[in-house]
C-alpha cells in the first residue's frame, strides 16, 4: 500500500539548524522528532512504510524566494519519492514571474505559512498570484489557524476559496490549528478546500481528528506528518487507531491526494 505524506518541511543545509530552531521556538516545543534534512525525512518515512512526500520550505523574507525554489526544484529532480511545492512572499518583486518559472520546472503548488511570513492569506496583493495558480491548475497548501495571530485564520482561507472557486487549497492541520471548531464551521462546505491531518493530535488530542472526519468530506482529507516536528510512525499509529474503513484509510493515505494531483490511484 502506498502512503503519501503531504506535509514535510525540508531545508537547504545552510539554514536547516536555524529553521528547525525557529519552529521549536514558535511552537514552544523543546523536543523535535527530527532535523529538517531530506535523508532524515526518508529514514523516518521508511520506518513507517511511507512511500511518497510533498516537500516544501517557506520564504520568511522575499530574498529567500528564488533560493528556496531552486533548492526544491533541484531536490525533487533527484528524488522520485518527492513532489515539490515552491514558495512566494507578498513582498517579492515578481511573484507572477516566479510562479511561471517554477511551473515550467514542474512544480505545481506553493506553500504558505502566513504566521511565519507575517501577512494575511486573504491580502488582495496576493490575488494576482491566486488568479495565476487557478488558471494553471496549481494549488497552494497553507498553515491554517493560530489563536495567537490573525494571518491564517480559517475565515480568511474561506474568503480566498470563495473568491477563487477553482483554486485548490490545502488548509493544513484539519483546517485550523488550535482553532478546529472555527475551521469546521466555516470551511466544511467549500468544495475547493482540502485538509491534512498534521499537528492535530500532538496539540489537540484525538477529539479534533474524530470531529474532523465527521465534518469534512473524507475524500478531501490527506495524511500529513509535519516533519520534522513529528515522527511518521507515531503519527500513522494515531491515524490507524481511528479504525477507519479500508476505503477511507486508503484514500487518506494516498488516493485522495493522487486524485487531487493527477497521479495514478493505488488500486
Amino acid at each position: 500500500m502506498r502512503i503519501l505524506d503531504v506535509h514535510a518541511h525540508i531545508y537547504p543545509p545552510k539554514i536547516e539548524a536555524k529553521a528547525v530552531n525557529a519552529i521549536r521556538e514558535f511552537y514552544d516545543r523543546p523536543y523535535m522528532a527530527h532535523k529538517g534534512a531530506e535523508e532524515a525525512l526518508l529514514e523516518s518515512g521508511r520506518n513507517a512504510g511511507v512511500t511518497d512526500y510533498l516537500v516544501f520550505s517557506t520564504a520568511t523574507v522575499p530574498q529567500q524566494v528564488e533560493k528556496i525554489n531552486d533548492f526544491i526544484i533541484e531536490t525533487v529532480s533527484h528524488r522520485s519519492e518527492f513532489i515539490g511545492a515552491g514558495t512566494i512572499h507578498i513582498d517579492y518583486e515578481d511573484n507572477l514571474g516566479e510562479l511561471q518559472r517554477i511551473f515550467d520546472a514542474g512544480i505545481k503548488g506553493i506553500k504558505f505559512h502566513p504566521d511565519f511570513q507575517k501577512f494575511n492569506i486573504d491580502d488582495e496583493r496576493l490575488y494576482p498570484s491566486y488568479e495565476l495558480l487557478q488558471d494553471k491548475g496549481m494549488f497552494f497548501i497553507t498553515h491554517a489557524g493560530d489563536p495567537r495571530y490573525p494571518f491564517s485564520h480559517p475565515e480568511r482561507i474561506a474568503k480566498v476559496a470563495k473568491q477563487f472557486p477553482k483554486l485548490k487549497i490545502i488548509a493544513a492541520h484539519f483546517g485550523g490549528w488550535m482553532t478546529w471548531d472555527i475551521a469546521r464551521r466555516c470551511l466544511a462546505d467549500l468544495e475547493n478546500v482540502y485538509y491534512d491531518t498534521s499537528s492535530t493530535y500532538g496539540f489537540g488530542g484525538i477529539e479534533p481528528m474524530i470531529e474532523g472526519f465527521k465534518t469534512f468530506d473524507n475524500s478531501h482529507l490527506f495524511y500529513g506528518c509535519d516533519y520534522p516536528m513529528w515522527d511518521h510512525k507515531d503519527e500513522l499509529d494515531i491515524l490507524y487507531s481511528l479504525n477507519l474503513d479500508e476505503k477511507t484509510l486508503k484514500g487518506v493515505l494516498y488516493n485522495n491526494f493522487a486524485a487531487f494531483y493527477g497521479l495514478p490511484l493505488d488500486e
